[in-house]
C-alpha cells in the first residue's frame, strides 16, 4: 500500500532570515527576493494534489503559500516558529556576546523569558509538531500528501520528530528560505525522501 507524503515549505526570505536574527513570532514580510523565490515553486506546487495545505498563521508563511500558489486548507497555530523567548530578534553572535559563552547555540543553550512571550524549548516544540504530523497522518495513511507551509526551525523540529530523533538533532540539517523538503517512507521506515529542494 503506497504510503502519502508530508510536503514542507519554509517560508520565503525576509529581512531577518536574511541577517541571521532569530524570528520566531515577529510577523515581518518577505523580502521581494522572498517573494520571487516563493513564486518560482508555483510550477512544483501545481503538480501536486494535496489533501490538506496546512499553513502557519504568520505572515511571511501565508504569504509564500499564496505565492507558490497553495490555498490552505486550514491556518494551524501549531505550525508558529519556535517561541524564542527574550532571543527574539537577536543573532546567535549578539546572543554569544551578551552571555559570554562563544558555543552558545539556540538549540543547546538556555532560552530566556522575553518581555511578550515565556520562549519554548526544542521539546516545546516537538510536542506541536507531532500534533501537526497527527493532523495528516489519517490522509498519509490513506496514501494523499499533505503540504506543511511554515518555519525553518519548526519544520527541522518537525522531521526529527518525523524520524523518532531527539527534537535536537534538527540541528543537523540546514533549511533554506524558499525550499521545499519531503518527508516520506522507505517501506514503512519514516524517512527524508528529499531535502533542500529549490524553485525553478
Amino acid at each position: 500500500m503506497a504510503h502519502g507524503r508530508l510536503i514542507l515549505l519554509r517560508h520565503g526570505e525576509t529581512a531577518w532570515s536574511l541577517s541571521g536574527q532569530h524570528t520566531g513570532r515577529t510577523d515581518i514580510p518577505l523580502t521581494a527576493d522572498g517573494e520571487a523565490r516563493a513564486r518560482a515553486l508555483a510550477p512544483m506546487m501545481a503538480t501536486l494534489h494535496p489533501a490538506q495545505v496546512r499553513c502557519s498563521p504568520l505572515s511571511r508563511a501565508r504569504t509564500t503559500a499564496a505565492r507558490a500558489g497553495l490555498t490552505p486548507t486550514a491556518i494551524d497555530d501549531d505550525l508558529l516558529e519556535w517561541d524564542y523567548g527574550g532571543w527574539e530578534g537577536k543573532t546567535t553572535a549578539d546572543i554569544r556576546d551578551e552571555l559570554g559563552d562563544p558555543e552558545w547555540t539556540i538549540w543547546k543553550g538556555p532560552i530566556i523569558p522575553g518581555e511578550h512571550s515565556p520562549g519554548e524549548t526544542p521539546d516545546d516544540v516537538a510536542v506541536r509538531a507531532a500534533r501537526v504530523i497527527a493532523r495528516c497522518e489519517p490522509d498519509i495513511a490513506a496514501g494523499r500528501d499533505c503540504i506543511l507551509v511554515a518555519h525553518g526551525h519548526l519544520l527541522r523540529i518537525l522531521t526529527a520528530t518525523w524520524l523518532g530523533l531527539p527534537a535536537g538533532d534538527g540541528r543537523l540539517w540546514a533549511l533554506d528560505a524558499g525550499a521545499v523538503s519531503i518527508l516520506g517512507f522507505e517501506r514503512d521506515q519514516h524517512v527524508i525522501s528529499a531535502w533542500n529542494l529549490p524553485g525553478a
